[in-house]
């Protein structure tokens, strides 16, 4: 049977996603299959490539008796990898995607393998399965993040440029922060734990009376063409202006904002708190639906949860640019390999100058999209040739190769998602 085959992959319409063509997912959906017709009202989130049941894809070959990637999966366990199958007990091991971010996403975390089992057990409503989730995102387009605690120094320098933030943390948690030496990091983590956690813990009233506040002064300072930076002020108002009155705005003053240039990546680890806030990106994750959330969301918020799981350790923004490797044995691959045995990612950028190109064996699954460029692909494990063009995803069974006859003349840029152990 077919071990390599093309995927028809499912789309989330959740209320962040971009809207229309503008969303980066409808533009590869669109040319991926020229049948799709693109609502130009309906946000297209995120692209779901792989087989979690609430978005498992289709395989598009007929003579594929199975349906979907994860009946194939589980009929066909030994295409995972030796190695993969028994590590992940017949599971591909992760959920690749497309993200287009138009609004921000909710202030969030992920448990690791201890906690997850435990809120799992004590509130499966919420938290579905007993798995970590570290996640890495590669830009597509210029994206921003919210991710990881600031440097103590720009919390501080906040702390006395904005009142109204100074005024839900309290005097003594401020002054806390503003002792803490860099000579003692465990002193610091505690003070910001303290910082951060009466922060989100404060009452609905009084934050929302201190957000109306800042929101007013910042305006009005904009408005009469002062600088507003050493109170963040453009992000507060944006914000603000997607979550009026919610907690998460409040946020911005402790967490870093990273910048993604596209081929750029951040890793989040478990307990690492973030939010995306607008741009494309390519993500992958290990396969869970743990999120424990605690602002920018009308979703289930579980404030004492985060609070406690976090990782209070400040870093500068730029520590949070994840590096890609470029390949030894193929100068057209760069690999994101995190410090998770869940997943890996690829980037190929296969050069004008070459029309013929090997997408190598692995000893795992993997799932390959198409970015940019056009190519006939045929395989000894593939039923006949397949048409890639920007958009399409192939499934690749492990230790299957494909060769690419590139049709377009400027090269191509692929990403592909796979399990290294």
């Amino acid at each position: 049977p077919p071990a390599v085959f093309p995927l028809s992959c499912a789309v989330q319409s959740y209320s962040w996603g971009k809207v229309g063509l503008e969303s980066e997912v409808a533009k590869l959906l669109a040319s991926s299959d020229p049948l799709v017709q693109i609502q130009p009202d309906r946000p297209y989130a995120e692209l779901w490539m792989g087989a979690h049941p609430r978005g498992d894809a289709v395989i598009r070959d007929n003579r594929i008796p199975q349906k979907t990637l994860g009946q194939w999966i589980a009929d066909n366990p030994a295409c995972l990898g030796a190695k993969v199958k028994d590590a992940f007990q017949g599971h591909l091991p992760f959920l690749f995607k497309v993200l287009s971010v138009n609004t921000a996403l909710s202030i969030q975390a992920h448990p690791n393998k201890e906690l997850a089992a435990k809120l799992h057990a004590q509130f499966p409503e919420h938290y579905p399965d007993a798995n970590h989730k570290p996640e890495m995102a590669i830009a597509l387009t210029p994206f921003e993040g919210l991710c990881g605690f600031r440097p103590v120094e720009e919390i501080v320098s906040f702390l006395q440029a904005v009142p109204e933030l100074r005024a839900l943390i309290g005097e003594v948690a401020a002054e806390q922060l503003e002792r803490s030496g860099s000579d003692d990091p465990r002193g610091v983590s505690a003070a910001l734990r303290v910082c951060f956690t009466r922060l989100m813990k404060s009452e609905k009233k009084f934050f929302v009376d201190q957000l109306n506040m800042l929101v007013k002064r910042i305006s009005q300072e904009a408005a009469e063409g002062k600088d507003t930076s050493g109170s963040n002020g453009d992000l507060l108002l944006r914000l603000h202006s997607q979550y009026p009155g919610d907690i998460g705005c409040f946020t911005i003053y402790f967490l870093n904002l990273v910048r993604l240039e596209p081929g750029e990546a951040m890793f989040l680890g478990a307990n690492e708190p973030h939010a995306y806030l607008h741009g494309d990106c390519v993500e992958c994750m290990a396969c869970s639906d743990n999120t424990v959330r605690a602002g920018l969301t009308p979703k289930f918020i579980d404030v004492l949860t985060l609070c406690e799981m976090l990782n209070y350790t400040p870093a500068p923004s730029s520590s949070k640019i994840f590096p890609a490797a470029q390949s030894q044995l193929d100068p057209s691959v760069y690999l994101y390999d995190p410090p998770v045995p869940d997943f890996a990612i690829m980037r190929i950028e296969v050069p004008p100058s070459i029309k013929l190109y090997l997408v190598s064996a692995v000893d795992s699954a993997s799932i390959l999209l198409v970015i940019q460029g056009t190519a006939t692909g045929t395989s000894t494990a593939a039923a006949s040739e397949m048409t890639l063009r920007r958009g399409s995803v192939l499934f690749i069974s492990a230790n299957e190769s494909i060769s690419l006859h590139l049709s377009s003349p400027d090269g191509m840029l692929l990403f592909r998602a796979c399990c290294l152990l």
